[in-house]
């Protein structure tokens, strides 16, 4: 019954907290202690069940937990080769890859700990299982919340379409990626208009080393080929990173209407780490994704992650040191 409390109870804060302000990762973690609290509730329930019944739940439980393992390393490892092949070998298209060894290596560490009689390796995997479970709750709370966010409609029209920038190719090409987030604000704002509240598009990247043009100029240029009339659009075309796609882009909407709505579009992946950004930034609006190639989501995701996580760097420090600690300690005294 405790269980089932706690998990009430977080529901209700998560409920809180949406109903507050949608773009905050705590909403994520309230909605992953409850959904834990509620599996812990049912898996008290298994008390209820016959002996032997019970008995063959707990011998099999670990013999598929570690296939479950095994499986999830296997696919990070093929996506990291599937990724380097597409988008080359630069650090963020390795992530998978390296998740992937990452935890192949604590499998090994964990199976081993388990059939070597050994004080040190007992407290080695006692330090990091608990700051892997961490980071494993944390990455589970970004996945659920991050797919529940993107399937939230948008509530109302907008003055603004925030349209981020991507990488272009051949210098001065929208790539795919850039392609579905323009295609989604061009649907967007023909629903809008439709409505006939026709919203300004606001193209938002700056150019690249590597690029002949600026990031908003080549996707201005992808939206007036579809149609959409040159004076709805506005260039944004200094910024280097998301951080700088809202501030800058922020400064531009306030100059040209005080009390402005927007939305943001983005990838799906992208979704919930700029709507953090953009309530840091003080950004009145709402993020909605684009779809992204099946074969870049993990790594592009794990990347996001990543930069939520060192969003937050003393509060996760502290927890995995905290963790290791406590970790080690049980690991000396088993």
């Amino acid at each position: 019954m405790i269980a089932y409390a706690l998990a009430i109870l977080f529901l209700v804060l998560f409920g809180r907290n949406v109903r507050r302000d949608r773009r905050r990762f705590s909403n994520a973690v309230l909605l992953g202690l409850a959904v834990a609290f509620l599996a812990l509730g049912l898996l008290g329930e298994l008390d209820r069940l016959p002996p032997v019944v019970l008995d063959a739940v707990a011998v099999l439980t670990p013999f598929a937990a570690l296939p479950a393992a095994l499986a999830v390393a296997v696919c990070l490892l093929a996506n990291g080769v599937v990724m380097a092949r597409h988008e080359g070998t630069r650090l963020a298209n390795l992530l998978s890859l390296g998740a992937g060894l990452a935890l192949l290596g604590v499998i090994a560490l964990l199976l081993t700990a388990a059939r070597v009689d050994s004080r040190p390796l007992h407290v080695v995997a006692g330090a990091v299982l608990l700051p892997a479970g961490y980071l494993a709750f944390l990455l589970l709370c970004f996945l659920g919340y991050s797919w529940l966010y993107g399937r939230l409609p948008v509530r109302r029209d907008a003055d603004f379409l925030v349209v981020l920038g991507a990488g272009l190719i051949d210098g001065d090409q929208v790539p795919p990626l850039l392609g579905a987030r323009l295609d989604r604000a061009f649907d967007l704002a023909a629903a809008q208009q439709a409505r006939g509240r026709p919203p300004v598009l606001v193209v938002s990247g700056g150019k690249g080393d590597d690029e002949r043009c600026s990031e908003a100029s080549a996707m201005a240029d992808h939206l007036i080929a579809r149609g959409v009339p040159a004076d709805r659009i506005r260039l944004e075309d200094r910024s280097r990173n998301t951080a700088e796609n809202m501030e800058f882009s922020a400064t531009l909407m306030a100059a040209e209407r005080e009390r402005y709505r927007c939305v943001v579009v983005t990838n799906d992946f992208h979704v919930l780490r700029t709507a953090l950004i953009t309530r840091r930034a003080g950004v009145p609006g709402q993020v909605t994704g684009a779809p992204t190639a099946a074969y870049y989501w993990p790594s592009a995701v794990l990347r996001e992650f990543v930069a939520v996580l060192v969003s937050y760097p003393v509060h996760n420090v502290c927890a995995i040191l905290l963790l290791a600690l406590l970790g080690g300690a049980a690991g000396w005294q088993g």
